[in-house]
């Protein structure tokens, strides 16, 4: 049970603190690890639960290889694997 958050602001830089915080609230639903991004107009937080890939690579939020684009992934594992 994993937590993402986030602000969009188009009129002025949203504030990293702001999704810090929202981040430090649902410390309960990830207590693994912890993430903030800004790239403006959006900031993107995300608490870790670590279930399955335990390595930091699986750290979110995560960026594409250019490193443009950072975005929160959300995927449900059952026994028997990705659902």
């Amino acid at each position: 049970m994993c937590g993402i958050s986030g602000v969009l602001d188009w009129e002025a830089h949203p504030d990293c603190a702001v999704v810090q915080a929202m981040c430090d609230r649902q410390a309960h639903r990830g207590p693994d690890a912890s993430g903030v991004v800004a790239r403006p107009p959006i900031v993107l937080g995300h608490r870790r639960l670590s279930v399955i890939d335990l390595s930091e690579a699986a750290n979110q939020p995560l960026a594409d290889v250019s490193g443009r684009f950072s975005y929160c992934i959300r995927a449900a594992y059952t026994r028997r694997g990705r659902r």
